[in-house]
């Protein structure tokens, strides 16, 4: 299904609703091509404006001085976390955890941008599953680094079973999840003084970081906001 500008490469049903993958050129940008993901129609994500994405993966590792990182990705998305953590030879495994098969499907075919790229990418794994449960749950194994890209932010999550996840009990059920001395990357795209609030209370050297950035689409100035916090060694 096509028109001059706009392609649907797949339409979903899903447990959160129905999934959109769409590629198309942008009317104010001839010859700039665009994939974006809705969910009940609504705006989810974009290749157009990823910023934000791949700083939570770098500041993340500018915040760990080791080396044979282990590294866990909540939300595939589009894949611009996982590439840019994997960006660094630091890196010796990322697994992405994604609660939908449907958005691992489409990485897995060929439809979305960097699919080429992570599809022969060694260190990657990803599997499907919930990385909130995951994360409730007593660990299997101890990660350097996880980074959660999943929710709009704490308060607009895309389940409410995740709200959990950003209290203060889920957090230290997080925190154990980490060896001593990594960190956890949390992506918003609001600001959340409760959930800082808790992040300093189950971590140390917690920042909240603002990428700011001009939306061409709706002419507007967006801010993208991100957590950090390390488990104290």
């Amino acid at each position: 299904m096509s028109d001059l500008n706009l392609e649907i490469l797949a339409y979903e049903q899903t447990p959160l609703g129905l999934l959109f993958l769409r590629r198309r050129e942008l009317l104010s940008r001839p010859g700039t091509v665009v994939t974006e993901v809705t969910l009940n129609h609504e705006f989810l994500m974009s290749s157009l404006y990823t910023d934000s994405e791949r700083i939570l993966s770098e500041r993340a590792l500018e915040m760990h001085a080791g080396d044979r990182l282990k590294v866990m990705v909540g939300g595939l998305g589009l894949g611009y976390t996982a590439q840019a953590a994997l960006k660094s030879d630091r890196v010796a495994h990322l697994e992405v955890v994604e609660l939908l098969p449907q958005v691992i499907d489409w990485m897995r075919e060929g439809l979305v941008p960097l699919s080429a790229e992570l599809n022969n990418e060694p260190r990657l794994e990803i599997s499907q599953g919930d990385v909130y449960r995951k994360l409730r749950e007593p660990p299997s194994e101890l990660f350097d680094l996880i980074l959660i890209d999943v929710d709009h932010s704490p308060d607009e999550r895309l389940a409410e079973e995740n709200v959990s996840f950003y209290s203060v009990a889920g957090l230290e059920a997080a925190r154990q999840h980490l060896l001593p001395g990594g960190v956890l990357a949390v992506w918003s795209y609001a600001e959340s003084s409760p959930f800082a609030d808790a992040m300093n209370e189950m971590l140390v050297d917690v920042s909240v970081v603002p990428v700011s950035y001009q939306n061409e689409l709706i002419d507007e100035q967006r801010t993208d906001w991100l957590f950090f916090g390390r488990r104290p060694t």
